[in-house]
């Protein structure tokens, strides 16, 4: 079937006041967002924070370096050992930050975009863990006159927590590792996410060596004072973020199946009902942390979107299985309780710049998109590619809401190969389909490649990459 047959037959009117999925009532049209977030000046202001840490904490060595002091090679390599020692400190102390949660983060720079620059950011400080160990050696070894591998041996025997320190850059060098995006796919997601969580582990371990033997840290003094302040400022911040926010939230909204309603073969809905949920308030696009407190599942936390927008009564997320966690989600028991964590980011209608929106899904990455159209201001458009038509999910609320909020959708099926689809895809095409695209938003959820494809589309047809909204399929 083409995209121009499906979307004929597909254009069907509902009764918004009829039944959804599973027999639930559909959720009501709430108004949109008064105003969209313009502009990024809080990302923008914490850019400049970073910057401005990084610089504080290379300073001091900067100031204790005097002017022709680095007359040898020795001295240069262990003078660039201490300055990688520095920077490897500061971006572990920002690394945890943005993984402890918290709010104020999750919320103002978006859990999506804190993924991309933990993981961007986590290659850099491998690189410059591995620059201050090599360095260090080199340079002592090169100072004392002793093989390299003699002087490894002096440093793991003769120096204060240096054992703990090479256990930490380890830890270090084994989750940089499985953060390659190759390896990452290859792993169950719980091993990657249990192996991660170690890096924490790493910050322990580094916490003796940097202020035993760091020539910086070791005196006491206002630099030695301001890098405790550091590290209690983090740890305060995960035990926040991943402790004492979380129990507050469960506490308050005791979240539990309600119900779990198959919408194909290999994707299902889950309802959820819990106390006071008119003061949860997640926004269409934004993502939850679930763990359903059931046998082989309480174990594990994942990151779904709502595929409704809330509307005080209950919650849904729609899931596709696609492993054994997700494929032991569709037996869970009514009264299951959950424990939830979020909500996060900032791939929402209020954080458009535009009034009017395009939003592009592909398979299972309907479901944000779909909460988000009922928040979105008349007008949208929305593209969903799918393979097949049966992988086409949630057609009847589509429908629904392109009438209710005058939607234009389009479904767009068949397979990457297949002409119709490249050409409704192309730059000409999202032209023809969506004449005013270069002044809209562009919201993209769905398999990376399609989310590749399409913004190399949209910014061949002109499209400002300020008004491109990504969500990554997984986090």
């Amino acid at each position: 079937m083409t995209y121009q047959d499906m979307h004929a037959a597909g254009r069907r009117t509902r009764d918004p006041s009829g039944s959804g999925y599973g027999g639930r009532p559909a959720a009501p049209v709430p108004p949109p967002p008064a105003r969209p977030r313009r502009g990024s000046a809080g990302r923008r202001a914490l850019s400049a924070l970073f910057w401005a840490g990084l610089v504080a904490a290379v300073l001091p060595w900067w100031l204790d370096t005097p002017a022709g002091s680095l007359t040898g090679t020795a001295d240069v390599l262990t003078a660039a050992g201490r300055v990688t020692g520095l920077v490897a400190g500061y971006l572990l102390l920002v690394q945890v930050l943005m993984m402890s949660r918290l709010g104020v983060l999750e919320r103002g720079v978006g859990g999506e975009r804190l993924s991309r620059v933990h993981r961007d950011l986590g290659a850099t400080l491998l690189v410059a863990v591995l620059a201050h160990l090599s360095l260090l050696v080199v340079g002592y070894a090169r100072t004392l006159g002793n093989p390299v591998t003699a002087q490894v041996g002096v440093l793991l025997r003769d120096f204060d927590d240096m054992v703990s320190a090479f256990a930490a850059a380890g830890i270090l060098v084994l989750v940089g590792g499985t953060g390659i995006r190759a390896v990452r796919r290859a792993m169950p997601y719980e091993l990657w996410y249990h192996l991660h969580l170690t890096s924490y582990l790493a910050l322990l371990l580094g916490f003796g060596h940097q202020f035993s033997n760091g020539a910086q840290l070791f005196p006491p003094g206002p630099i030695r004072t301001g890098w405790i302040a550091a590290y209690l400022l983090v740890a305060a911040a995960l035990v926040w973020g991943r402790l004492v926010a979380p129990v507050l939230l469960n506490l308050r909204h005791r979240l539990r199946v309600a119900d779990v309603v198959a919408e194909s073969p290999d994707t299902v809905s889950i309802y959820l009902t819990g106390r006071r949920l008119h003061q949860l308030d997640p926004l269409g696009g934004q993502y939850l942390r679930w763990r359903f407190l059931a046998r082989g599942c309480w174990w594990q936390s994942h990151p779904f979107s709502l595929s409704a927008a809330a509307n005080g009564r209950w919650l849904r997320l729609t899931v596709k299985v696609v492993g054994g966690h997700t494929r032991d989600l569709r037996d869970l028991d009514p009264g299951t309780r959950v424990w939830v964590e979020g909500p996060s980011g900032t791939f929402t209608a209020a954080h458009r710049t535009r009034e009017r929106a395009l939003l592009i899904a592909g398979g299972s990455g309907i479901g944000p998109l779909r909460a988000m159209l009922e928040e979105l201001p008349a007008g949208a458009a929305l593209i969903y590619r799918a393979r097949t038509p049966a992988d086409v999910l949630l057609q009847h609320e589509l429908d629904w809401l392109a009438q209710a909020r005058q939607t234009s959708v389009w479904y767009v099926v068949g397979s990457r190969d297949d002409a119709g689809p490249r050409q409704v895809m192309s730059p000409d095409g999202l032209r023809r389909l969506v004449p005013d695209l270069i002044s809209r938003d562009v919201y993209l959820c769905g398999p990376q490649g399609l989310v590749d494809s399409s913004v190399r589309a949209l910014r061949q047809a002109g499209v400002p990459r300020r008004q491109i909204h990504l969500a990554p399929f997984e986090l």
